[in-house]
């Protein structure tokens, strides 16, 4: 296992109680094909929350979250051509994959079966993966990301995985054609980011809440067509049968049957958000309506760099709520209660002391 002397600090979690601390460690010197980066602004994901709680049961502890990052490049390897040191810079869910395998070959690195995650996973030299609620983190060039000049870098670190992960199935399930009704389920992270993509793509957009409180939010500030009240069966009764594609970014465990019933026939339900236990699955409806649900994970690093310039062009960002490094844990808290408008993000470049 190799040792590193390039020092690093940051926020870990050390046991399943998920609270984070003050944490020293190490990252490696910069190889030929590496690129350093400051990191300035890291997003707080769903995916942190259940990690650093081991609620998927494979977190191996001290966990260092976070897998949206927005930095500056500090240094470049020998073979870097595409960054230069002060380029503003950002790192998704991945760092790393095998790139020879088929799903490589397509740009699809987000699927490779070697993929090695930002963070909580083992690298090829066989040390851990440590994430952004760090001040720096030494990444291989085809993972870093660029930022176009109109997407600021705090507001613009969520897209690396919130906005992917909306993104991509939006484009792959056929989710861009102009005047087609797109349903949101969850008013999270992720699903206030797909509003905006959904309206970007000429759609008729409704979001599906249990919140009736985000209604005028969803419409007048993020530009949704129309808001469905999930637990109203008033509500989902007159919204029956009228949508073409649902995309569900719900990370709870939650129920599948009111949200196929709002799709027309060969509707399509694609599911995104991650809940820790397995949902109900109604075959009925599927059958007669000739519907489908699909899934979809974070695309690749193509993809990824297309949606980045997607919002560049569309000037989208995601809201977001700045957090200092020291009040993680208070927001982890908000996090798991959904309270949250609609992303926190830590500004680590002016508040991660090193202790």
């Amino acid at each position: 296992m190799a040792e590193f002397l390039q020092k690093a600090f940051g926020w870990a979690a050390t046991d399943s109680s998920g609270v984070l601390a003050p944490f020293h460690f190490s990252r490696r010197d910069n190889g030929d094909d590496d690129v350093t980066i400051k990191i300035l602004y890291c997003g707080v994901c769903h995916s942190d929350l259940h990690t650093v709680k081991n609620e998927w049961g494979f977190t191996q502890y001290p966990v260092v979250p976070g897998h949206e990052i927005a930095g500056v490049v500090t240094k470049t390897g020998n073979n870097v051509k595409k960054f230069k040191v002060g380029d503003r810079v950002g790192v998704g869910v991945i760092v790393n994959s095998c790139r020879t395998c088929d799903v490589c070959q397509q740009d699809l690195e987000s699927y490779c079966a070697k993929m090695i995650f930002t963070y909580n996973s083992t690298d090829k030299d066989g040390t851990r993966t440590y994430g952004g609620y760090s001040d720096t983190v030494v990444v291989d060039q085809h993972f870093v990301l660029r930022f176009p000049e109109n997407v600021p870098s705090d507001a613009g670190a969520p897209l690396l995985c919130a906005g992917i992960t909306v993104y991509s199935p939006m484009k792959y399930y056929g989710m861009t054609e102009a005047g087609k009704h797109l349903g949101v389920a969850g008013l999270g992270g992720l699903g206030h980011v797909a509003v905006k993509f959904g309206k970007a793509f000429g759609l008729k957009v409704t979001v599906i809440s249990t919140s009736p409180k985000k209604k005028a939010e969803a419409i007048n500030k993020l530009g949704a067509d129309a808001f469905v009240v999930s637990t109203d069966a008033a509500e989902l009764e007159a919204a029956t049968g009228t949508m073409d594609f649902i995309i569900d970014t719900i990370a709870a465990v939650h129920q599948l049957a009111p949200l196929l019933s709002l799709l027309k026939m060969n509707g399509k339900l694609v599911t995104v958000g991650l809940p820790d236990k397995p949902l109900d699955l109604p075959i009925f409806p599927l059958v007669a309506g000739r519907k489908m649900i699909g899934g979809s994970d974070f695309g690749g690093i193509k993809e990824t760099q297309e949606m980045l310039d997607f919002c560049g062009k569309h000037g989208i960002a995601a809201d977001i709520e700045l957090i200092r490094a020291d009040e993680i844990n208070a927001a982890m808290e908000r996090l798991a209660k959904s309270d949250v408008r609609y992303r926190f993000v830590i500004d680590v470049g002016n508040s991660l002391t090193n202790l």
